[in-house]
């Protein structure tokens, strides 16, 4: 075994350390324990329905979530929404998370259990133990790792009886250093929420046989098409005028998001004679940017940048169109949850975005990093009333169709029991 630093030779000397530190407790500690992969043949049937509630007619399951992230983004929002489902079929949930974090803050509210498990970084053994220890005392079922740093810590999760999966949300390649261990070895089963996250992984040398493909799911009984008077309270709220069509995104303030686009695209409808109101919710390192974006385009009057909403229902309900012009994502919950509102959406041609809506029928998809058809795209929205009602009320039955928790979970549910009588 090659276990020197110089097996790492293009990695910078603290990438090496971590690689060189997990592959000598990987190699003597796991290996051992994991020859046992689930056959390909007991993967889930993709397009099965139903209920999580399905999942009672068999022994209810005993299942810890893994999310250790202190804030509380989509990803949080699919991990609170399947603890929750899963807790209403019978099954026993806990979410490991910091209790310094905003998911255990909204998950104690709603009453599901929560274990306190800070992860520093991805080669945190003493996190990596604590979680071993717990798991082992509690006899879970299925460990369910949901963010990169969770992941790390699989390898802990081994050789104590329970089921190990992962889900994974980004559509942009894994480290191909640990990709093919941590995906291929460390756990049982990788759930991706899009085809284009099952590419990204395969592409970084994961199996495709082990991946599941589950897409991420909206309460579609809390985001639900605004009442009149809902609608004109939110859009008083925002100052928007009964004449201006009211667009709006949400997402980190990042550059993968596009928001420097929707931006452009505004300015140029507005140019056209178009009378556009532009609301980006959300915060991060490029809000000094689209500030400066802002008042360089003259939108000072019509853009707003609103920063990070706890609740993203109030906007929806103001918003004409809500756009998506990411150039990564790996699907999207603030487009599902647009389109559980009804809304007529805009998304760029990438990620899981494509997945989610249908051109022309649920909505519309223009070309990524481009500002002039997405302005087009805005500028016809904004003149076809009948337009934006068809698409929006396509887009919501498409959600209530196909994006439910309860669907999510009762596929969820058919991955654990596939997995764990092969993690003994």
């Amino acid at each position: 075994m090659q276990c020197g630093f110089a097996a790492y030779g293009g990695a910078s000397a603290r990438a090496r350390l971590e690689m060189w530190t997990a592959n000598v407790l990987f190699r003597s500690t796991f290996w051992p324990r994991l020859k046992r992969t689930v056959p390909a043949q007991l993967r889930p049937d993709p397009d099965a329905a139903g209920s999580a509630s399905a999942g009672l007619c068999k022994a209810p399951l005993r299942i810890v979530s893994v999310d250790p992230e202190l804030k509380f983004a989509g990803g949080e929002a699919q991990v609170l929404g399947l603890a929750r489902e899963l807790r209403a079929a019978g099954h026993q949930v806990t979410l490991a998370c910091d209790p310094r974090g905003v998911l255990w803050q909204r998950a104690s509210a709603v009453g599901i259990a929560c274990h306190s498990l800070a992860i520093r970084n991805a080669v945190d053994f003493r996190a990596g133990l604590k979680l071993r220890t717990y798991l082992k005392r509690r006899t879970c079922d299925v460990v369910h790792f949901h963010t990169a740093r969770a992941h790390a810590l699989a390898p802990f999760a081994r050789g104590i009886g329970c089921a190990a999966v992962v889900t994974r949300r980004m559509d942009y390649a894994p480290n191909r250093w640990f990709a093919p261990w941590l995906y291929n070895r460390a756990v049982d089963r990788v759930i991706a929420i899009s085809g284009a996250v099952s590419r990204a992984l395969v592409a970084s040398g994961v199996k495709p046989e082990r991946i599941t493909i589950i897409p991420s799911a909206v309460d579609c009984d809390r985001f639900v098409p605004p009442r009149s008077k809902e609608r004109e309270r939110a859009r008083r709220a925002l100052a928007i005028a009964a004449d201006e069509t009211a667009v709006g995104a949400i997402g980190a303030l990042e550059t993968r998001k596009g928001h420097r686009y929707l931006l452009e695209a505004i300015a140029q409808a507005r140019a056209a004679g178009t009378r556009l109101r532009c609301f980006i919710a959300g915060e991060g390192s490029q809000r000094a940017a689209l500030t400066g974006a802002i008042s360089s385009q003259g939108l000072s009057r019509f853009a707003k940048l609103l920063g990070a909403v706890d609740d993203p229902r109030p906007l929806l309900t103001a918003l004409d169109i809500f756009v998506m012009p990411s150039l990564k994502e790996g699907m999207g919950v603030a487009l599902l949850e647009a389109m559980a509102c009804g809304l007529a959406a805009v998304g760029s041609d990438t990620g899981g975005i494509v997945d989610l809506i249908e051109h022309e029928k649920t909505g519309l998809v223009v070309p990524g990093a481009d500002a002039q058809p997405l302005a087009r795209a805005l500028m016809r929205l904004s003149a076809d009333a009948e337009l934006r009602r068809r698409l929006g009320a396509a887009a919501r039955e498409r959600a209530v169709n196909e994006f439910t928790f309860a669907r999510t979970a009762a596929r969820t549910l058919e991955l654990y029991r596939s997995c764990r009588e092969y993690a003994r």
